[in-house]
């Protein structure tokens, strides 16, 4: 339910919009970090200035015309009517940790860091999910926005779309364009380089802006940056994935292993049909969703039968170092013997992995004797 506050109140709760309590800038309003009289604590996004005041309204009625979601920012309230909008304050959810753009820069100072390629992932299938959240909405809601910038992470590092003042909702229907009188509008760098007029603005705008964030993510590099040539991460990225030239992408901070290889492929093949110049190549947000969570569960998968394969190799080891003990009546402080007898190797895994370990261990069993023998001992 939205709450309705008074300017005053707000106005006090930001310390009179201290700069100490400034935490962010969206594309038309300061964000600022208040704390209400009943101890909760909120954000607070006041206009830029009075050319601003438009989007703010517009803000509201898009966020008003969502359902309630887990993977959007959560709008509490606003300021009361008045004449003017002068006083106009939309009240949000706060968000503690910062956007997207934040955990890129700065992976290892993260509780939940992003130096692991899986939570990376995580990430990109959970804006996918947000973004195709509007995409099915009724009205259908086109973000025009998306960045780095309005990723959004809660108290438990849970992701959040933020800064709905460029959005634009259509009336009715499911078709993927909108027709929508107003300029094209974004962010140079995310911005959909076919969206030229306002009849252009599709769905497919968004998905373009979804795969240079997925771009960012994959190669912890800005979306552009005029110290690199080219300063475009979509033209710096796009010869790459043509040549095949995958390990170039790969954020270098960040160790990949030779199994994972494979399956980040897939992902950054995925970026480059987002990031495609035409409109009709580009997937749906649907099929991203779905092709994200394919690769997501082939990844925990794999994941898995690596982490059992270690699993096993260490309760082997345990195994023979108490069969070494029983078998020649050793303390544990004892030296492991030398040779040890394999009545049964205890392994957990998939079946595939359990074979493999027993074969190998009835190997180093037989083979040691077969060796025995040719020395004569």
């Amino acid at each position: 339910m939205i709450e309705l506050f008074e300017y005053q109140q707000l106005l006090y709760a930001t310390d009179g919009f201290s700069s100490t309590r400034l935490i962010g800038k969206g594309s038309h309003g300061w964000v600022y970090k208040a704390i209400l009289d009943d101890n909760r604590v909120v954000a607070v996004k006041k206009p830029l200035s009075e050319t601003h005041y438009s989007k703010v309204d517009n803000e509201a009625r898009v966020l008003l015309s969502l359902r309630p979601s887990p993977l959007v920012v959560n709008f509490l309230g606003t300021t009361l009517d008045s004449p003017s909008y002068k006083n106009k304050l939309l009240v949000m959810e706060f968000m503690p940790n910062g956007s997207l753009r934040d955990l890129l820069l700065e992976p290892m100072l993260a509780p939940v860091p992003t130096t692991s390629w899986h939570k990376r992932l995580h990430i990109i299938t959970q804006i996918a999910r947000a973004v195709c959240f509007l995409h099915q909405a009724n009205p259908i809601v086109i973000h025009r926005d998306i960045k780095a910038e309005n990723i959004l992470f809660d108290s438990n590092w849970d992701l959040k779309l933020a800064d709905f003042g460029l959005a634009v909702s259509t009336c009715g229907g499911k078709s993927s364009r909108i027709i929508s009188s107003r300029k094209p509008a974004g962010t140079i760098g995310y911005l959909d380089p076919s969206y030229t007029t306002a009849s252009k603005l599709s769905t497919k705008s968004d998905v373009f802006s979804f795969g240079v964030v997925v771009l960012e993510v994959i190669s912890g590099r800005k979306a552009m940056d005029i110290s690199k040539s080219p300063a475009s991460i979509v033209e710096w990225a796009r010869p790459l994935i043509e040549q095949n030239k995958f390990e170039g992408i790969y954020d270098e901070r960040m160790a990949l292993p030779k199994w994972a290889e494979r399956r980040l492929r897939k992902v950054v093949e995925l970026a480059g049909r987002c990031v495609c110049a035409e409109q009709g190549m580009r997937p749906s947000m649907g099929e991203i969703v779905e092709a994200m969570e394919m690769e997501m569960s082939a990844w925990s998968r794999k994941g898995k039968e690596v982490k059992d394969w270690v699993k096993c190799w260490k309760v082997r080891c345990r195994c023979r170092r108490g069969s070494a003990y029983k078998n020649k009546g050793l303390k544990k402080s004892s030296p492991i013997p030398k040779a040890t007898k394999h009545k049964r190797v205890l392994v957990l895994g998939t079946p595939s992995l359990i074979h493999f370990v027993q074969s190998f261990a009835l190997f180093e069993v037989f083979g040691s004797r077969i060796w025995k023998g040719v020395r004569g001992e």
